[in-house]
């Protein structure tokens, strides 16, 4: 079962959850930097990677719809914001989908539906660790400075999670 990252985008950049992205105030600046790490993330893992931003109240004409370096960029409609395209492709992927979101309202309505939901925090630790362990991506000296070192300190004993919550962490694995 192939597994599709839908990724709530002004959640996870306003999350400072992903090192890098805030680091300007320019809306289309940070928008560049997040497709830059997916894309990193992307070269490593292979999962289908879509991006939505709220198109709403944007100023010019946006593209709608655009693939960057296999990440595909979609920009709500006017009059329709991110929350609702992104409730209406997990809905229409139901289990084969993985939303990254802190929006609560978004979440419960992903895993009605069947998806798993990653927090915008879990997600971007899952993209650093993948950036730290890609040579072209990164200085591995830079990741010492991060705060991330590699350890073998295994957890404790583990308790056994529902069968609902085991398919989820299989697809959270994954990432």
């Amino acid at each position: 079962m192939a597994l599709h990252i839908l990724i709530d985008g002004y959640n996870l950049i306003k999350s400072d959850a992903v090192a890098g992205v805030q680091d300007t105030a320019d809306l289309q600046l940070q928008r560049e930097a997040l497709v830059r790490r997916l894309k990193v993330y992307n070269r490593r893992k292979h999962h289908p990677i879509t991006v939505i931003f709220d198109g709403t109240h944007a100023s010019g004409p946006l593209h709608r719809k655009e693939r960057i370096g296999g990440i595909e960029v979609r920009f709500s409609p006017r009059g329709q914001t991110a929350d609702t395209l992104i409730k209406h492709m997990a809905a229409r992927q139901r289990e084969r989908a993985l939303v990254v979101t802190d929006d609560k309202e978004i979440a419960r309505f992903a895993r009605l539906r069947g998806s798993t939901v990653v927090s915008c925090r879990e997600f971007g630790e899952k993209m650093t660790h993948v950036q730290m362990m890609d040579p072209e991506a990164s200085d591995p000296e830079e990741s010492v400075k991060n705060g991330w070192t590699p350890t073998t300190r295994k957890k404790g004993p583990s308790k056994r999670l529902s069968k609902k919550a085991r398919k989820a962490h299989l697809k959270i694995k994954k990432l």
